[in-house]
């Protein structure tokens, strides 16, 4: 067996891929895993194709960390376009005629950076949103874009999303663009804030353009190209950009392990164990050199931690 194979072989942790253009999540998954050699590949936080940035991937048994990870906030840079809505929400669908339809030199009159800025504190904190039709949300088992890709629409429940940071970032442009940058939590459709923002102006909007530069701890600096990651990985250097995956999860409170606990959890077994607060749930168990060896459940009344996924075995 190839050096470069084996070491393929015993990679485990988080890549964060600066996703480009027109892919879907999907499409970099199944490129990463031509380049690593590796099916145990996977990812957090779904971007829309025509959506940028940082895609978190999860190598080896970092895969099995993903419900630690999901559910994170994350932040874009976002550009919203007045002037028409469109059927997806986003610039790759058809424009839609609205009964607040205005041409396009009529815009700039009727929308300034001041009016905007005005308008952003209602999208502030938590809010209630309609799932678009062109989302994977799932209802009655049927993801809604398979049904708006027939021309059905349905009605959609209102979802709770937060947005804990929403400003202007740029000054208007000529083509009615604004930028904004937006902290969120996860699962909220920056493509309905975009018509939402425009539909309390009264000026139709749709999202034209969308980058995510972080999500949870990782960031946009951290990440590389698709083509930098085929690089590295032919000179042998995927490690050195491989996130450890006891970093990947160090929001969690951890314990480190003695050498009879690690055989013990390395065993399923349970360890003592003594937490403050009420929320504290998930802990991280981690040997002498701070690897992670596993995730456990803390129960609180025993005073015990219950090894749930294990990592390293003996």
């Amino acid at each position: 067996m190839s050096a470069l194979r084996l070491l393929r072989l015993i990679m485990n942790g988080i890549l964060i891929i600066d996703k480009p253009e027109g892919f879907t999540s999907h499409d970099v998954v199944a490129r990463v895993r031509r380049i690593l050699e590796t099916k145990k590949i996977g990812h957090t936080g779904t971007l829309d194709p025509f959506a940028t940035g940082v895609l978190v991937m999860l190598v080896g048994k970092a895969t099995r960390l993903a419900r630690f990870l999901d559910r994170d906030e994350k932040s874009y840079e976002a550009t919203i376009r007045f002037g028409f809505e469109t059927d997806t929400g986003d610039r790759t669908g058809a424009r839609r005629d609205t009964k607040y339809a205005i041409r396009n030199t009529d815009v700039e009159p009727k929308v300034s950076n001041e009016k905007v800025r005005n308008i952003l504190p209602q999208f502030t904190g938590e809010i209630e949103q309609i799932p678009p039709m062109y989302s994977a949300k799932k209802v009655k088992g049927k993801k809604l874009y398979e049904l708006a890709r027939k021309g059905v629409e349905i009605e959609r429940e209102a979802v709770k999303v937060k947005i804990s940071a929403l400003r202007i970032t740029g000054n208007q442009s000529r083509d009615n663009n604004f930028k904004l940058e937006v902290v969120c939590s996860a699962g909220t459709y920056i493509r309905t804030l975009a018509e939402d923002i425009g539909r309390e102006i009264g000026i139709p909007c749709h999202l034209a353009e969308l980058r995510r530069i972080k999500a949870g701890k990782f960031n946009i600096a951290q990440a590389v190209s698709i083509e930098e990651l085929e690089e590295m990985s032919e000179a042998q250097k995927i490690n050195r950009i491989l996130v450890p995956m006891n970093e990947a999860v160090s929001h969690l409170p951890g314990q480190i392990l003695t050498t009879e606990e690690l055989k013990r959890v390395q065993n399923g077994m349970k360890v003592d164990a003594s937490f403050e607060g009420e929320n504290v749930q998930n802990i991280r168990l981690i040997d002498a050199d701070q690897n992670l060896v596993a995730i456990g459940k803390y129960m609180k009344q025993e005073q015990q931690i219950q090894p749930r996924i294990v990592l390293i075995n003996q």
